[in-house]
């Protein structure tokens, strides 16, 4: 039998909707020149992303659901649903969702599905809404609880409630808090420095709820620098469609191009900035002395 829990994400939306009115408004009232603030296109954008984002979501959970199913049909073991295990599934999801935002971070084919969460040049609660119609690619990272006896309506729920938590750390009218709770939990600090496009604020963040993951894991970063927003080459559109599928587009245009099955299985299953080496100038040395060097390639930015 299906365990009775509630949608935390359905009776989250009137939330959502007051504090994005709250947020618009502090930012008419209370402008800050160095902030990302808001712009109606890109809002639009991350709100059309977000509920197109509900009905791809709905046709996915069809093959899903049927996967975990057979699972946690075969699976001896069963996880009850109970005041305090709530809280031990809700960590243990805590925990496979930083395995699985961060590989959606270091593996392309991974990637070009979550790039469509960090497109916005700007930071605010709409951001938290622009997420990608391919989430088809999350689904293996949670499989070890289905496996331990977690009953795939609980699996939906600790998922649900992880993301209704995200919402509000998408903001930057709220500063640092205090440094037990930014310890421990992942906090709008934490999350601009992961939404951030500068070099040593790249692929830092992972933690849903919690941040101890990366402190843990060596990929925690401390927000110092004004974060600035988007990616290291952004795309420069309001297209709903591109927005979703503009990295997808790229690495077919890349495995193309690509000269051999190695550098193709890179394209695919390396990280989003990787580059085949430079084939080596073995005829270097037969070049006359006085030949100028050619100029080195330059190597495209990681989108991240």
């Amino acid at each position: 039998m299906s365990p009775n829990l509630p949608d935390v994400v359905l009776w989250s939306i009137p939330a959502f909707v007051l504090l994005t009115v709250v947020e618009i408004v502090s930012h008419r009232i209370h402008p800050d020149d160095d902030a990302a603030g808001y712009e109606t296109k890109d809002a639009a954008t991350s709100i059309t992303m977000g509920l197109g984002s509900l009905v791809f979501d709905f046709l996915w959970k069809i093959p899903i659901v049927a996967i975990y199913s057979g699972v946690y049909a075969l699976t001896p073991l069963s996880v009850p649903i109970l005041w305090w295990t709530v809280p031990l599934m809700l960590l243990a999801q805590d925990f496979f969702y930083y395995w699985s935002h961060r590989g959606h971070h270091v593996i392309r084919v991974l990637w070009a599905c979550h790039v469509v969460h960090h497109s916005s040049e700007k930071f605010n609660l709409t951001t938290a809404l622009r997420q990608p119609w391919t989430s088809l690619t999350v689904w293996p990272f949670y499989l070890p609880l289905i496996a331990l006896g977690v009953h795939p309506a609980a699996l939906a729920f600790c998922s649900s409630a992880n993301l209704v938590y995200q919402f509000w750390i998408h903001t930057e009218r709220i500063g640092k808090l205090p440094r037990p709770f930014e310890y421990v939990f992942n906090t709008p600090s934490h999350h601009r420095v992961h939404h951030a496009s500068q070099g040593g604020y790249l692929d830092r963040n992972f933690g849903g709820i919690l941040i101890i993951w990366d402190r843990m894991f060596g990929s925690w970063v401390a927000e110092t620098d004004r974060p600035v927003y988007g990616l290291t080459k952004n795309i420069h559109t309001y297209n709903p469609l591109r927005v979703a599928t503009h990295e997808y587009a790229a690495i077919a245009k890349d495995l193309r191009a690509a000269t051999g099955w190695r550098e193709r299985a890179g394209r695919v299953f390396r990280g989003p900035g990787w580059q085949p080496a430079a084939p080596e100038a073995s005829e270097a040395s037969e070049a006359p002395q006085a030949a100028l060097p050619a100029a080195d390639a330059s190597v495209p930015e990681r989108a991240a």
